[in-house]
């Protein structure tokens, strides 16, 4: 991570103060980092329209690294038609998990070998982008995968990179990043590099109609989540600023209507838009608690990304928001939530509770059924390292308050849970009656 010496060299009770300072000036060194953007294509077809011009580009074989599901579903048919018309063959690796694990990788690794793959197409999910990022830097930088994890580890240029995300949530069609699990540490493992950003990427919404409605609640959080922690940590900028609030206006507008209505065209192409420009956000001005947390649970529970970020957004806003009510405020503004006449921390409350009531009307769960009691110090404590050396956090806490934090998604114990069998919300008493009060005051 960027400052993982300081834990080890300050103490406890000036850590939070320092780290504030010195992620501050890591940001302005960050912001001057050259991040390349990938040319993108919008629009139903354009995955198939991105194929004619990866052909052009003289690329032997391609890789495709997808998922069993997209393999079986025949939607990888476009792209491939149009490399093969171009002269450009084609070998699919379709054995891609969610949080796809290190072995799983390694594997894929040993297919493009094999095949002498000089590109890659990755198509589906965020775990079929990572594995993609993944396979395509150890291709060139023959070592162990986890000892690419980091920033910049790779001296060989990565075999280039083509995206065909099908959810609208990660963003990794513009990100630096790559994260895979490792199962045998129960952990994530995080290779950061600018190259690893696809050259180019085809946000086609028709291939997204069929997704789950589960499916696309969570990853619609994830892209919210993208978004509001670029926008209040510290390494923002009026760039990353405008790709922020313009991801959360077209979330907060559409993403109810995707979870509705899978096949509206229309609302699941701006969420297409919203997500790559929550992802151009981040990649620049980067994450904060929710991910450090939720990278957690992923590798100790393998909970999927994006549930573990909307499970965990609405508890982190809480803890932050006295650091951060003019952004909030801001962010209520361009969610139409109110309008900037009002008060900012009234601005801010509406803000609090509209994100709360968006995980209510998608489905996501209060709590987090795997969590453990016992398990939630060694928790805390590693997201508080991963959140403390790389993320430009706004408001610090304590591995106490992380730990309290994580303990309010623990499951009830008794059978009375406010979770359904189905695994969706079921409000908290206070909030219901809450909501009941707004209701009743119309």
């Amino acid at each position: 991570m960027i400052l993982d010496f300081i834990p080890k060299l300050v103490p406890k009770s000036t850590q939070a103060a320092g780290l504030e300072v010195l992620m501050k000036g890591a940001g302005k060194f960050t912001r001057y980092i050259p991040i390349p953007q990938p040319t993108l294509m919008v629009g139903p077809g354009s995955s198939a329209r991105m194929g004619e011009v990866i052909a052009g580009f003289g690329h032997s074989k391609v890789l495709i690294v997808t998922d069993g599901v997209i393999s079986k579903l025949g939607l990888l048919k476009g792209v491939q038609d149009a490399l093969h018309a171009g002269g450009t063959k084609t070998v699919v690796f379709d054995k891609i998990t969610p949080d796809a694990p290190i072995p799983l990788i390694e594997e894929g690794l040993d297919f493009c070998r094999e095949h002498d793959c000089d590109a890659i197409v990755a198509f589906g999910g965020g775990s079929s982008m990572d594995a993609s990022k993944a396979i395509a830097i150890a291709m060139t930088n023959p070592k162990p995968l986890r000892s690419l994890a980091g920033y910049f580890k790779g001296r060989s240029n990565p075999l280039p990179i083509y995206a065909v995300p099908t959810t609208a949530g990660t963003g990794s069609e513009v990100t630096v990043a790559a994260v895979i699990s490792d199962p045998s540490r129960e952990d994530k493992v995080v290779i950061i590099d600018p190259r690893l950003v696809p050259k180019m990427a085809a946000l086609d919404a028709s291939l997204m109609t069929g997704l789950p409605p589960h499916v696309t609640a969570a990853t619609g959080i994830d892209a919210l989540t993208h978004a509001v922690e670029s926008f209040v940590g510290n390494w923002a900028t009026p760039y990353t600023n405008g790709m922020a609030l313009a991801a959360t206006g077209l979330i907060f507008e559409n993403l109810r209507t995707c979870y509705r209505d899978g096949g509206n065209l229309a609302a699941r192409e701006k969420m297409s838009l919203a997500s790559t420009y929550a992802g151009l956000a981040f990649t620049r001005a980067n994450v904060g608690y929710v991910h450090a947390i939720a990278h957690q649970f992923g590798g100790k529970y393998h909970t999927p990304h994006g549930l573990a970020n909307a499970i965990m957004l609405p508890h982190v806003l809480r803890y932050s928001a006295p650091a951060i009510q003019k952004q909030l405020a801001q962010l209520a503004v361009r969610a139409k939530l109110g309008d900037d006449s009002e008060r900012d921390d009234k601005l801010a409350e509406k803000f609090l509770d509209a994100v709360e009531e968006l995980n209510r009307d998608l489905g996501i769960p209060l709590y987090l059924d795997k969590l453990q009691e016992a398990d939630i110090p060694a928790l805390a404590k590693a997201a508080c390292y991963e959140a403390h050396t790389g993320y430009p956090v706004p408001k610090y806490m304590t591995q106490k308050q992380c730990e309290a934090l994580i303990r309010q998604v623990l499951p009830p114990a008794t059978k009375s849970s406010p979770t359904t069998a189905t695994g969706k919300a079921v409000a908290k008493p206070a909030v219901r009656k809450a909501a009941a009060k707004k209701s009743s005051s119309k």
